[in-house]
Order: C-alpha cells, then sequence, then structure tokens
C-alpha cells in the first residue's frame, strides 16, 4: 500500500480554536456591561410574571408530584428553597423544580423569531444557582449577590437564547427550543460558579455535545407533558455542566462546526448559525408576555378574537356552519389539529381547542385544559367546524424584525347565511408595543396568584418586594429567596 492511500485513512489530529460562537457568548456573558434601564425594568417584571406562573403551577399535582429532592431523607447545607413550596434541595435539582414551575401551564413570557422559545425558562438555573451561592458566599464571609445581578443574568441569558433564534430554526429539524436554554442558562450559571472566559467556552460545548431533545413531545400524535418540565430539565442539564467544567473538564473545540462529528453535521443539515444582530439587551426589552391567557403564544391574539366573538354567538351555538380561523404559517405547524386531545398538554397546543374556549366561555384560564372541561362535547363539535387558512401578510408581519405581529383572525358563518365580522389581533397585549396597558396586567396577574396561594400579608409583602425597582435590585438572594418560601 503506498504512502498516498495511507493518509487517506487517517485522521488529522490537529485541534483547531474554539468556534466562535462559543466564544462570542463567553465575551458578552463576561465582558458586556448591561446600561439598558429598560431592559432592567422589564426583566422585573419579568421575574414578577414567572414566579406568579410557578406558585400557579403549584394547584397542578402533575407538576408538584416531580418537585422536591430526588430521594427522601437527604439533608442539605446550603439547599436551594423552592418557591411557594417548604422543599430544600441541590441546585441541581432546584433549577429542575424552578424550570418545570415556571414553564409548567405555558402561561410564561414567550419569544417569536425562525425559533420560538420562552427565555424566562432560564431562571430555573439562575435562582438555583443563585441561593446557592448566596448562602454559601455568607457563610464563608463573601459579598452577596443581589436581585440586580439575578436581574443582570436574566437579560444575559434571554438575549443569548433570543439572539440564537432569530435566524437559526431548530424545530425545522426537529429540535427542541430548549436546547438554547440549555445553552443560555450553561453560559450565565459557569460564570455565577466563578468560570473563566476558557471555562465558560469549555462549558457551552459540553451544552452543544449533549445531543438535543426532540419536538416529539409537543406535537401530534404524541404532545403530553414532557413539554411542561423540558426547560426544567434544560437547566438541570446546564448546572450540572457548568459544575463539571469547574471541577477540571475539558472543553471540545470545534464542538459545533467538525466535520461529519458536529453538531452542524449530525444536527443542523450541515448549516452553520447566523446571527442578525450582536448581544446587547434586546430581546429582554422586545420580550412578548402571556399576559391573559395560558395558551401557546401563536394563539394568543387568537383568544382576544375569541372572546370579542363569544357575546355574539354563545346563544347561536347550534347554528354555526364554519368557523374560519386566519392565522400564521408557524400557528399551523406547531398548533392546528384535529383528532382526540389526550391531555391537558395536548390541549393547550391545540389552537382549534383554545379558541372553541374562548367561543364557548368567554374566557380562557389553566383549568380549561383538564379533562373535566374537556368532557364538553361541544368543545369538540365546535372543533369540528373550524377551517385554519394562512393569510401570507401575517407570516411577513411575524416574522419582520420592526412589527414580530402574532396575528390571528376569526369569522364565524351561520346556517342562515349570516356570518360575523371578521375580527382581527394583530398585537396581543403582551407585545412590547402594549406596554403601557401590560405592566399593569402582569401587576394584577402576580397579585391574584400570590394570593391564591400565601396567606394575604405574605402575598403583599412578596408584591412589594418586587413592584419597587431600587428596593428589589438592592435586596440580597437569599432574603428575596427566603420571601418566597
Amino acid at each position: 500500500m503506498g504512502m498516498a492511500a495511507m493518509k487517506e485513512n487517517v485522521d488529522v489530529n490537529e485541534r483547531p480554536a474554539f468556534d466562535r460562537v462559543l466564544t462570542d457568548i463567553a465575551d458578552y456573558v463576561c465582558d458586556y456591561k448591561i446600561t439598558s434601564e429598560e431592559a432592567y425594568e422589564t426583566a422585573r417584571y419579568d421575574l414578577m410574571d414567572s414566579l406568579a406562573c410557578a406558585i400557579l403551577a403549584l394547584k397542578f399535582p402533575s407538576c408538584t408530584k416531580l418537585l422536591g429532592n430526588s430521594f427522601e431523607g437527604m439533608s442539605l447545607k446550603y439547599g436551594v428553597r423552592v418557591p411557594g413550596t417548604d422543599h430544600i434541595v441541590d441546585p441541581i435539582k432546584g433549577a429542575f423544580d424552578i424550570g418545570a414551575m415556571v414553564r409548567w401551564l405555558d402561561y410564561n413570557d414567550t419569544w417569536l423569531a425562525a425559533e420560538w422559545g420562552h427565555p424566562s425558562d432560564n431562571l430555573g438555573a439562575i435562582l438555583a444557582m443563585a441561593d446557592y451561592l448566596g448562602q454559601k458566599n455568607a457563610a464563608e464571609g463573601k459579598a452577596a449577590l443581589t436581585m440586580r445581578d439575578v436581574l443582570t443574568y436574566m437579560i444575559k441569558a434571554h438575549e443569548i437564547q433570543g439572539c440564537l433564534a432569530l435566524q437559526n430554526s431548530f424545530n425545522r429539524v426537529g429540535l427542541d427550543h430548549v436546547v438554547l436554554v440549555k445553552v443560555a442558562s450553561t453560559a450565565v450559571v459557569a460564570h455565577m460558579m466563578g468560570a473563566t472566559k476558557e471555562q465558560i467556552i469549555a462549558a457551552l460545548s459540553h451544552a452543544w455535545l449533549d445531543g438535543q431533545a426532540l419536538r416529539t413531545y409537543r406535537h401530534a400524535p404524541n404532545a403530553g407533558p414532557r413539554k411542561s418540565w423540558a426547560a426544567g430539565d434544560a437547566t438541570s442539564r446546564a448546572v450540572r455542566l457548568a459544575h463539571i467544567v469547574m471541577a477540571g473538564e475539558i472543553g471540545y473545540p470545534s464542538a459545533l462546526s467538525a466535520p461529519k462529528w458536529g453538531f452542524y453535521d449530525v444536527l443542523f443539515g450541515g448549516n452553520e448559525f447566523k446571527f442578525e444582530r450582536p448581544y446587547g439587551s434586546y430581546v429582554m426589552e422586545q420580550i412578548l408576555f402571556k399576559i391573559s391567557y395560558p395558551a401557546e403564544f401563536h394563539s394568543q391574539t387568537a383568544v382576544e378574537c375569541a372572546l370579542k366573538l363569544h357575546p355574539h354567538v354563545s346563544k347561536r351555538l347550534d347554528d354555526i356552519e364554519k368557523i374560519v380561523l386566519t392565522t400564521q404559517e408557524p400557528a399551523i405547524r406547531i398548533i392546528s389539529k384535529t383528532g382526540a386531545l389526550n391531555n391537558p398538554a395536548d390541549r393547550d397546543h391545540c389552537l382549534q381547542y383554545i379558541v372553541a374556549i374562548g367561543l364557548l366561555k368567554g374566557s380562557l384560564r389553566a383549568e380549561d385544559y383538564e379533562d373535566d372541561v374537556a368532557a364538553n362535547a361541544q368543545i369538540d363539535r365546535l372543533r369540528g367546524l373550524m377551517d385554519v387558512i394562512e393569510d401570507p401578510r401575517y407570516t411577513r408581519d411575524y416574522y419582520d424584525p420592526e412589527k414580530r405581529a402574532i396575528a390571528n383572525a376569526i369569522q364565524i358563518f351561520f346556517k342562515d347565511g349570516t356570518s360575523t365580522e371578521k375580527v382581527e389581533v394583530e398585537y396581543p397585549v403582551g407585545h412590547k408595543r402594549c406596554r403601557a396597558e401590560g405592566f399593569p396586567l402582569i401587576e394584577a396577574k402576580a397579585r391574584e396568584y400570590f394570593k391564591g396561594h400565601y396567606d394575604a400579608g405574605h402575598a403583599d409583602k412578596i408584591l412589594s418586594i418586587m413592584s419597587d425597582q431600587t428596593y428589589l435590585e438592592d435586596m440580597n438572594v437569599t432574603d428575596f429567596m427566603e420571601a418566597l418560601v
């Protein structure tokens, strides 16, 4: 065998420089100073909203059965307090529990672009690690972590997840968006733990190497409750990866770009990531809130349309011949489905079910996805009358970075040949264009759910803390977490 043939049968083992995607994230986490007061104010409301969602989730046994220490009888020195409970757990389980609670009811913030997701999912890792480190630092006489630090890490995690999502569609190759939660949480948690820039880069390489969750559990015919704890799982894995690297584990330079074996070739169709803008504070400033309705975000404006039509159709339900739902292409891809809906997670990702509830009840609450409500035969009858069509303008405006609309419209036709007007809503109340209207509604949402769980005085104390920007930012994390117990 000649020398040329021999060389064809070996790999060139020259370790490359780390992928720039990894180094850019680490540079941002370590070096970028957040100066936007708009971002900090929005982050405070995001924290308030996320914790309100988490506390509401405690009403549902399907969530609470997953919380607490993995094994009975454990005792922890600097244990993480799980909000609204008496659980004290390690930081990895704390990230899972808080992340799962925030995400459980599909009610926390949303980011929509080529990829969609929920950047407040990262709060599981951030709060868990902040509580642990705050207690440990206090015991060792070191500086306390403040809630200003927590808001800063929230802004940066939002930015990493959101900027990666702007032009890179993971769902189109079958991957779940929680990969971006894992990546963002890994970066900020490693920094919280005192990692060097090189260690953050190494931790990020592990986040991409993991292989990633499939979207199977979000789509027909397999939609199920895993979608409610997938983000908690991602945040807990982020804490684990950061911990491994802090213990001395090496990184893998071309985790993304390695030919044949890297993320791009194995899982992303051979394509490299594209970026629309550098990292800053854009995502937190633009974030979308699910203020009024616990439903997948592409359906939020459809709920608003349904509620406007409810008074006109509630007494004529048997006269309806056809219901036309006009929407954007992503809604059709994610949440438009027919057939039996098997569980609450299946129902809150069904555009037709969500609209049917709005038309029937004139409201939409988390409880409306439970089996007792779903047993109403009128729901499936109305679903069967619905035609879903795409309006190309809605899709264009959805992807337009200057608009980021999430439009839906509904028109109802009756057997006698009459019809309602076509009701259209382009921007939900949680959109940036509606901040003046939205922020007071976030406070009202938090007040309702905190007072539904804590006694009145305790709830008022929590609301008072989170309603004062300066007071909250100056508060140390351990005192804040204690207030949530």
